[in-house]
């Protein structure tokens, strides 16, 4: 006897997602992203203020050591006219003008030193001071850079203010000849 099937023919069921599924995982998805990208700027940011901070206290920890071996501090002196063992360059900047004083800033801390001040890219008994930064990571003018604005340019001013503050948004470092404070140039971070 034939038995006979009594349940109609049914189309084999078709795998995949329903477009209610993948609605739902799409808005998953948007909800992590919406929660991980906040965390990732704030954390960049923390980077760069991080090394802001760490370029800061380098730099103050350089003037300081400066002004114990000198007695002055860098950038308040000529750099100019030393005659450099070995060939060496001399450095550059006087105390003319603020401009002067930032280029001698720069060379005060980046090459070697007498007691007078001068500077030489080579050193001997009479340039033994210095340099006092040392990095790869230092521009042409052999400063670090502010990271929060990248700029390595240093604003001189000879006020002996110990009140400075900032009210620029790109600038580097703002020093005082007269008194070595260092701050950073930008008027959210001049406070440090």
């Amino acid at each position: 006897s034939t038995t006979m099937n009594t349940h109609p023919s049914r189309t084999p069921r078709q795998n995949g997602f329903t477009l209610v599924e993948l609605l739902i995982v799409v808005i998953i998805l948007a909800i992590i992203a919406a929660i991980a990208l906040p965390q990732l700027s704030a954390t960049t940011s923390d980077a760069k203020e991080s090394a802001l901070m760490s370029n800061l206290s380098r730099m103050r920890s350089a003037i300081d050591l400066y002004f114990q071996q000198h007695g002055h501090y860098p950038g308040s002196v000529d750099a100019t006219g030393a005659t450099c063992p070995s060939s060496g360059t001399a450095g550059l900047g006087d105390a003319s003008s603020a401009a002067q004083q930032a280029t001698a800033f720069a060379s005060h801390l980046t090459m070697f030193s007498n007691a007078a001040g001068q500077a030489c890219s080579t050193t001997d008994t009479a340039f033994k001071f210095g340099p006092y930064i040392k990095s790869a990571a230092t521009g042409a003018n052999g400063i670090p850079a502010n990271a929060v604005t990248t700029s390595r340019t240093v604003t001189v001013v000879s006020t002996g203010d110990l009140n400075m503050t900032s009210t620029s948004t790109t600038g580097g470092w703002k020093y005082d000849t007269v008194t070595g404070k260092l701050i950073v140039d930008h008027s959210s971070y001049d406070h440090l």
